[in-house]
């Protein structure tokens, strides 16, 4: 079973940005580069939600931002650490949520994800 461990969130005022990480346990070591990879979102009661993905090695990477974060949020991998991140820019205070890590084709468990708060 693969485990991952999201990290990198914290308060930050609107405006700023936060860098998330993604790792995924040793035991996904072979299958990690050629699986579809996301970061999630769950604020406050609402339905948890893909905002960001990264393809796998065969599709070059190739990666997808949800509207709402285009521009300001950028997806990449590190397949060699079986790590995958968010780099988060501009952020806004319905940026805030809770922010996980799977594998859109391929879920596993979910991390305890990682808290962004944004504050006015």
């Amino acid at each position: 079973q693969v485990q991952l461990v999201e990290s990198g969130g914290g308060l930050v005022q609107a405006g700023g940005s936060l860098r998330l990480s993604c790792a995924a346990s040793r035991s996904a070591f072979t299958a990690f580069s050629v699986k579809t990879i996301g970061w999630y979102r769950q604020a406050p009661g609402k339905e948890r939600e893909l905002v960001a993905s990264v393809g796998s090695v065969y599709s070059g990477a190739r990666t997808n931002h949800a509207d709402s974060v285009k521009g300001r949020f950028t997806i990449s991998r590190d397949n060699s650490n079986r790590t995958v991140y968010l780099q988060m820019n501009s952020l806004k205070p319905e940026d805030t949520a809770v922010y996980y890590c799977n594998f859109p084709n391929a879920m596993t468990t979910w991390g305890q994800g990682t808290q962004v708060t944004v504050s006015s």
